[in-house]
C-alpha cells in the first residue's frame, strides 16, 4: 500500500441550542487548521432535520472552506443523491472542481436520517433504490454521456453536462457504506471509491471490512471495471480523541460525549450507529473496549489504526469522525497530537528518524572519544603554532 492518508468526516454533530452561525464558522476554522497541520481531506455531510447535523449543503461548505485553505481536499460526505436531480448533482460538482482547482470530491449516499426523507415523502426503501439509479446516472453524466432516464422523482431527456471536469479525467467519487455490502457492490459496479462511514461502529461493520473489499472486486470484475478500483480509494471513518495522558483525554470528553451518545441512542433513527452506555464511565469504556475508537493517547491511536489496516487488508484514507466530545481547544489539540505522533508512523516519516536516532545512540561512545581526541589534537596544534609548546 502507498502512504496512508488522513482527514476528517464532519457530519457534524453539535448539541442543539447553540449559536448556529458560530458553529459553522468554528467548523470552517477547524478545517483551515487541519490544512495547516497537513491533513489530506475534509468531508462535509448533508442533513436537514434532527437539529445537530447542520450542513444543509456540503457543496456550500466546500466552497467556503476552499477559500480558507491551500491544499486539503474537500468532499461531500455525503450528498444525499436520492433527494436531488442527478443532473444538478453532476453539474454542481464539476463547477466545484473548477472553483477548487481539483480539490473537490463527491461522496454519494441515500440520506442517513429518515426524518429528512419523510419530509420529501420518501421511504427508506425508496431512498436506497433511488441511490442506485441516481448514482449510475451521475457517473454516466460525469463521464461525458448523454443520458435519458426516468426515476421516481426526476426525468432526464438528452441530459448532459455543459463543462468537462477540471480534474483529469475526473475528481474522486465514492459511495457510502455502513455494515451491509450494498455500498461495496455499487462501488465495484460503477468503478468508484468506497466510504465506510460506520466501519467501527458495530461488530458487523468491523468484521466485514475485508469481506466488503472482496464484494467490491467481484462486482468490478462483472462490470469490467477492475482497472478503476483500488484500495487507495477506500476510506474508513472512526472516532478518536487523544491527549498527552489517558487521564487528560478522559477529562476532555466530559465536555460533550454524553450528547453524542444521546444523539445516536435517542434522536437519530440510525441503528447502524450502535453505541452503548448509560453514564460517562460506561461511554468511555465502550469506545475503548468495543473497537469503535480511542479515547486516550497517541500510542493507543496508533494501535487502533494498525488494527484497522490489518482487519481490512489495507485502505487509502482514515477519516477521523468529527464530534464535540471535547471543547474546541482540546479538540484542536487532539488533531494536532494525531498529526504529530500518529500520522508519521503510517506515512513513512517516523521510522527513518527513529532509525537515525538509534544509529547515533549506538555509536555515541566511540564518536564521543573520537570527538574529545580531535579537540585535544587541534588544541595541541594551535598551541604549537603559537610557540607555546
Amino acid at each position: 500500500m502507498s502512504r496512508l492518508k488522513f482527514g476528517t468526516f464532519l457530519a457534524p454533530i453539535h448539541t442543539p441550542g447553540q449559536n448556529p452561525t458560530l458553529l459553522l464558522q468554528r467548523d470552517l476554522e477547524l478545517v483551515e487548521y487541519l490544512d495547516k497541520l497537513g491533513y489530506d481531506e475534509a468531508w462535509f455531510g448533508e442533513h436537514h432535520s434532527a437539529g445537530s447535523e447542520i450542513y444543509a449543503s456540503p457543496e456550500i461548505m466546500i466552497a467556503a472552506a476552499a477559500e480558507r485553505t491551500q491544499r486539503i481536499k474537500l468532499g461531500t460526505g455525503v450528498t444525499s443523491v436520492s433527494y436531488h436531480n442527478p443532473l444538478w448533482v453532476a453539474d454542481r460538482m464539476i463547477m466545484l472542481d473548477h472553483l477548487t482547482r481539483g480539490r473537490s470530491m463527491l461522496g454519494m449516499g441515500p440520506g442517513s436520517l429518515p426524518t429528512d426523507a419523510a419530509m420529501l415523502g420518501l421511504t427508506q426503501v425508496e431512498t436506497r433504490e433511488l441511490l442506485a439509479e441516481d448514482a449510475d446516472i451521475i457517473m454516466r453524466l460525469l463521464r461525458g454521456e448523454v443520458v435519458s432516464a426516468k426515476t421516481k422523482t426526476h426525468e432526464l431527456i438528452d441530459a448532459r453536462v455543459q463543462m468537462a471536469p477540471y480534474s483529469d479525467p475526473l475528481f474522486d467519487v465514492t459511495v457510502a457504506a455502513v455494515a451491509s455490502p450494498t455500498g461495496a457492490r455499487m462501488a465495484g459496479k460503477l468503478g468508484i471509491g468506497l466510504l465506510s462511514i460506520a466501519a467501527t461502529m458495530n461488530p458487523e461493520g468491523f468484521s466485514a471490512l475485508e469481506h466488503h473489499w472482496g464484494v467490491l472486486n467481484e462486482f468490478a470484475e462483472q462490470s469490467g471495471r477492475t482497472d478503476q478500483v483500488d484500495r487507495s480509494k477506500w476510506r474508513l471513518v472512526g472516532p478518536f480523541h487523544i491527549a498527552e495522558t489517558v487521564e487528560q483525554a478522559y477529562k476532555d470528553v466530559e465536555h460533550g460525549i454524553e450528547f453524542w451518545f444521546d444523539y445516536f441512542q435517542k434522536i437519530a433513527a440510525f441503528p447502524q450507529m450502535d453505541v452503548r452506555g448509560d453514564n460517562l464511565t460506561e461511554m468511555i469504556d465502550f469506545i475503548n473496549t468495543s473497537g469503535v475508537g480511542v479515547i486516550g493517547t497517541a500510542e493507543q491511536a496508533r494501535a487502533q489504526v494498525q488494527k484497522l489496516v490489518d482487519q481490512s487488508g489495507g485502505f487509502g484514507t482514515l477519516l477521523l469522525q468529527g464530534h464535540d466530545w471535547a471543547n474546541p481547544e482540546a479538540t484542536k489539540r487532539s488533531f494536532e497530537l494525531f498529526a504529530q505522533d500518529v500520522m508519521p508512523h503510517f506515512q513513512g516519516q517516523a521510522q527513518p528518524m527513529i532509525e537515525a536516532s538509534e544509529r547515533a545512540k549506538a555509536v555515541r561512545g566511540a564518536k564521543t572519544d573520537e570527538h574529545i581526541k580531535a579537540v585535544e589534537q587541534m588544541t595541541e596544534k594551535y598551541n604549537a603554532e603559537l610557540g607555546r609548546v
